[in-house]
């Protein structure tokens, strides 16, 4: 619910937890959808909402973003609480220390430290790890500024030579180190990666990527669909690290993978550290794109897509409408969307048939009979078909196996069946 333009929460100030009040420029229809998006991810980040102060801007101050009358109201509203400050917005390095020391020198932060945040909590692979870590840096760096400042001149000409180099100075070498280091070892976890997608296509897997906005449930419907356990709980950015599930429907093995959400306005140094997981997700032989059908899934799937176009994704792709078990109509969505609900269950089997018909769009079923003596041969090109059956003889086994018509020559010393195979 949204707060009162200069409302204080009370009940939020008992709280143990840091309590954080929200400035949200605009006071429109998008100005709101952001707001309470900048409350979940304020709970997501553990700390409380203790209000919100909505805020027309229509010309940004360059040195503290607001006008000072309205900074001053600020002030006013919130001196003597223990309160942080989010702008739910961008805030250069300058702003945000104008503003903190306007404040008496509380707490700012700006929606690009929030989600960093966020994302340090939840990372839990050495690679996430490593990827939030460099995006904190590269945030930080700049913003390294304060009482060594003025004292990092020492040492430039007559009058300013000084014992030598300032803590600032000392502290901006360290993070610069820092960051070359995270970058070399995430070139080299990107470079391993790009062996193993090699590997997989060349293993003609059948890969499904999860894409979407942040909490529409695509957690929830790799557990529906794999009983893969992973964590899915109602936060922002719950799930960080990708995730990769088998999925069997008919015979048929497809590799799941569930990866971190997208979100509107997500910082640049989060997209330019994660990319090359974002990168390993889009190669996928098949994206299903999850929204919310109870919130704005037009906006979700925009941003999605614009998305994946930045990242350079071309890849096909399913639009899954979730959470839909409540839904009354489905007019309006994109057509040719797949409507489930993945904590009910509802939908899956649909979903999952259209799963195997785009895939056995350019696949054949094939009968094959491979002599005992041929074994083999035969298992050294195994991983470029999917087997759906395996039946032994007296004289060799007979297989019925899916096939891509790129790799078909490979089995056509074992094939038995003329044609394909129906799939029952």
């Amino acid at each position: 619910m949204t707060r009162d333009r200069f409302e204080v929460d009370n009940a939020a100030l008992d709280a143990a937890q840091e309590k954080i009040f929200i400035v949200q420029p605009g006071d429109g229809k998008e100005a709101s959808a952001l707001e309470r998006e900048a409350v979940s991810l304020v709970e997501s980040a553990g700390a409380v909402h203790a209000g919100t102060m909505f805020l027309p801007v229509r010309t940004v101050n360059p040195a503290t973003y607001i006008g000072s009358g309205k900074l001053q109201e600020l002030q006013t509203r919130l001196a003597g609480l223990d309160i942080a400050v989010l702008f739910n917005g961008e805030l250069t390095p300058s702003q945000t220390l104008n503003v903190s020391a306007a404040l008496d020198g509380r707490k700012v932060i700006d929606r690009t430290a929030l989600i960093l945040d966020i994302f340090a909590r939840h990372a839990r692979s050495s690679e996430g790890k490593l990827q939030v870590e460099l995006a904190q840096l590269q945030y930080m760096y700049p913003r390294l500024k304060g009482k060594g400042e003025g004292l990092s001149r020492l040492g430039g000409g007559i009058g300013t030579r000084g014992p030598g180099e300032t803590k600032l100075e000392t502290d901006r070498r360290r993070i610069r180190t820092r960051i070359r280091y995270l970058e070399e070892r995430l070139a080299d976890v990107k470079s391993r990666r790009k062996l193993f997608d090699e590997r997989r296509k060349k293993s003609a897997a059948n890969t499904v990527s999860l894409l979407g906005y942040t909490n529409t449930g695509k957690s929830t419907l790799l557990n529906a669909l794999t009983d893969a356990g992973v964590l899915a709980e109602d936060k922002l950015f719950a799930t960080l690290d990708p995730t990769t599930r088998k999925l069997t429907v008919d015979g048929s093995v497809f590799l799941l993978t569930d990866t971190v959400g997208f979100l509107r306005q997500l910082p640049h140094d989060l997209i330019s550290a994660f990319h090359s997981t974002l990168e390993s997700a889009l190669q996928c032989g098949l994206a299903l794109i999850v929204c919310d059908a109870t919130d704005d899934y037009a906006m979700q799937l925009e941003t999605t897509l614009s998305l994946l176009q930045e990242l350079g994704g071309n890849v096909p792709y399913r639009i899954v409408v979730n959470k839909c078990e409540n839904l009354q109509s489905f007019d309006g969505f994109p057509a040719g969307s797949l409507f489930v609900s993945a904590k009910y269950g509802l939908g899956l089997d649909r979903l999952k048939a259209e799963i195997v018909q785009f895939f056995r769009s350019g696949y054949e079923r094939v009968l094959l009979h491979i002599p005992y003596g041929k074994m083999g041969e035969y298992e050294r090109i195994r991983r470029f078909c999917s087997e759906w059956k395996r039946e032994y003889g007296e004289d060799g086994v007979e297989i019925g196996a899916e096939v891509s018509a790129q790799n078909l020559p490979k089995f056509l010393p074992f094939r038995t069946s003329p044609r394909g195979v129906p799939a029952n």
